[in-house]
């Protein structure tokens, strides 16, 4: 060996560890070196998402594409969440790939296990956004800690976020877009209802005699949907408005199946329209005590995530019948005494169309000869109307493909017209032909939900989620011409109708009560957080009855220079949607839950403010 070798071989040894050293920092790397994680774009994400979530409910008249943002922008954020995790967070390769194929799995898996009610809006706005929001959560929380147990932990809270998505069912939304949540394995409201229909009293006594049912229906107080003339305006003794000393009395109150059917009523018959298991159901009850007379159904089961299920239009009553629009599309003629089907017509076929996402919800309008729905379907297929007696087409009018309001009949200029708001406008239609004497277009973003009313001299207003607009009519050769008068996003109703009153309009500015001055559309006043409820003008009182969003009855002053409360009291439990109705001395109210009845004490004589007459007539 020379005395050069031990040198060499000393050297070599000296640097060894130092090539081993950066050999295995390669190998590591190579192979996905466990780091902390790049937090910072994921805790923006979830800020977003939040934001995005609560941000647009809190702001008051918060537009649409707002809200839709409240809806839509979580998952979206969700999913750059996941793609975060993929491409920029410094998980090693593994964990990136495990993790974010393992979310995906776990989102697939509870997806399929949802409720059915949970489909749609549920997804989006509670299951996908919960789920990776708990991924993320789980990768800040973790971040530090150089283990791949972490991303198993992660895993494990983003099954907790989607899993518990999996325990709930939708009843439906509230009017602020909140999802009406319950816990799955709680019985319905309506499966308690149709237990509780095996132990209702027996309908064969409820009527005493056919005599008084063909008084009752030869001379009807509330005819259709918002009673006379749709403009939700009761006349009637003036009732005690003090309740506090007058409180309203509870007469009866009875489950009843899911729908945001109103009533029709006629003596001591109340009908309405609800679901019972898989048959849409019409209803006749006695006005005294709530028992039913006769239910005629069909196979049919209507629901929509927003809605959630049921039939949405209410009966009109005309001839001593009664005529129903139910929510995936027929359209019947019953006998208003026994419930039996006279003539039924499927809107779908005639117009060549499915139900809109919120089921057919037209509630039918009786015209002289025939009956009015609006199906909105292609062509000339958007109003339809029936031969009341066959059934048969009469005629049809274009109109817009989707309206949650129903054919209103206005007198204009002496005449009577049928006034028909939808998405597209307004058109105004001879109620004998069907021909258009005024065609008004106004695109709509979302639907039209309100009724139009006619205002001083031959004006119409016509209200939406967007605006409220007052149209000045003229006469001309072929109809009518169109000036818009004002144009006012002081009152902007959603699915919530107006009353019109000496010269003013009060209804909902979305959640909150307002009322405007017709003659300018300035706004007079806002106040009253009522939800998305609905309001009834009773004249001879000069009161407005508000029903909540939440089953509160309130009493308001028909005041235009100031909100004015009354009284209040808790009529109904759960989301309510449906018009109020007032007959003499009594309010019926309903929900998708129950139905009910309250005694009014009334400024008369003693003996009717110590008992309360049934099926009273207004004056």
């Amino acid at each position: 060996m020379s005395d050069t070798e031990p040198e060499s071989i000393k050297a070599s040894m000296e640097t060894k560890p130092e090539n081993s050293a950066t050999e295995s920092s390669s190998n590591e790397v190579a192979s996905g070196e466990l780091k902390p994680l790049r937090i910072w774009p994921a805790v923006l994400l979830l800020l977003l998402m939040a934001t995005a979530r609560f941000l647009p409910s809190a702001i008051e008249d918060a537009p649409l594409l707002l809200m839709m943002v409240a809806v839509i922008g979580p998952v979206v954020l969700g999913g750059l969440i996941l793609l975060w995790w993929l491409t920029f967070s410094r998980a090693s390769l593994k964990e990136r790939l495990v993790g974010f194929f393992g979310a995906l799995l776990i989102a697939v898996g509870c997806v399929l296990s949802l409720d059915q009610t949970m489909m749609g809006p549920g997804i989006m706005m509670v299951a996908a956004p919960l789920g990776t929001a708990a991924f993320g959560i789980g990768a800040v929380l973790m971040c530090r800690w150089q283990s791949f147990k972490r991303t198993i932990v992660m895993l494990l809270m983003t099954l907790c976020g989607f899993g518990y998505s999996t325990l709930l069912r939708s009843e439906g939304m509230w009017g602020h877009f909140a999802l009406d949540l319950h816990w799955r394995w709680e019985p319905t409201a309506e499966e308690l209802m149709l237990a509780d229909r095996e132990d209702a009293p027996s309908s064969v006594e409820a009527i005493r005699s056919e005599v008084e049912m063909d008084e009752w229906l030869a001379d009807p107080q509330w005819t259709q949907f918002r009673g006379l003339k749709r403009v939700s305006q009761q006349h009637g003794p003036a009732i005690q408005t003090d309740w506090s000393a007058n409180p309203p009395e509870l007469v009866w109150k009875i489950p009843v199946g899911p729908g945001w059917s109103s009533f029709a009523v006629a003596g001591n018959l109340l009908f309405t329209q609800e679901q019972r298991g898989e048959q849409e159901t019409v209803v006749c009850y006695t006005a005294d005590e709530g028992i039913e007379v006769w239910s005629q159904e069909i196979e049919s089961r209507f629901f929509d995530p927003l809605g959630g299920p049921g039939p949405r239009a209410t009966p009109t009553l005309s001839g001593g019948s009664v005529f129903v629009q139910g929510a995936s599309g027929q359209l019947q003629r019953l006998d208003a005494k026994t419930g039996e089907s006279i003539w039924e017509v499927d809107v779908r076929e005639v117009a060549d169309r499915e139900p809109p996402m919120w089921g057919f919800s037209s509630s039918p309008l009786v015209v002289g000869e025939v009956v009015i729905v609006h199906a909105g379907g292609d062509g000339d297929k958007g109003t339809l109307a029936f031969d009341i007696e066959s059934g048969e087409l009469k005629w049809s009018a274009a109109a817009g493909d989707h309206s949650y309001s129903s054919p209103q009949l206005l007198n204009l200029f002496g005449d009577d017209y049928v006034v028909m708001f939808t998405n597209a406008g307004m058109k105004i239609l001879d109620p004998e032909s069907g021909e258009s004497r005024c065609d008004f277009e106004w695109k709509l973003e979302g639907y039209s939900a309100v009724q139009p009313q006619r205002t001083a001299g031959n004006s119409i207003v016509l209200a939406s989620q967007q605006e409220t607009r007052c149209l000045e009519l003229t006469q001309a050769d072929d109809g009518f011409t169109v000036e818009e008068r004002w144009a006012s996003r002081k009152l902007k109703p959603d699915f919530n109708d107006f009353v019109v009153h000496d010269g003013y309009a009060y209804g909902f500015d979305a959640e909150i009560f307002a009322c405007i001055d017709l003659e300018s559309g300035q706004r007079e006043w806002k106040r009253g957080r009522y939800g998305k409820g609905q309001v009834l003008m009773l004249v001879d009182s000069g009161v407005l009855l508000v029903i909540s969003e939440r089953g509160e009855v309130v009493l308001l002053a028909a005041n235009p220079s100031k909100h004015e409360e009354l009284a209040k009291f808790e009529a109904l439990e759960g989301k309510t949607w449906n018009h109020p109705v007032v007959i003499g001395d009594r309010l019926y109210i309903r929900n998708s839950h129950a139905g009910g009845c309250y005694g009014l004490r009334v400024k008369s004589d003693s003996e009717s403010k110590d008992r309360f007459a049934i099926g009273e007539r207004s004056p």
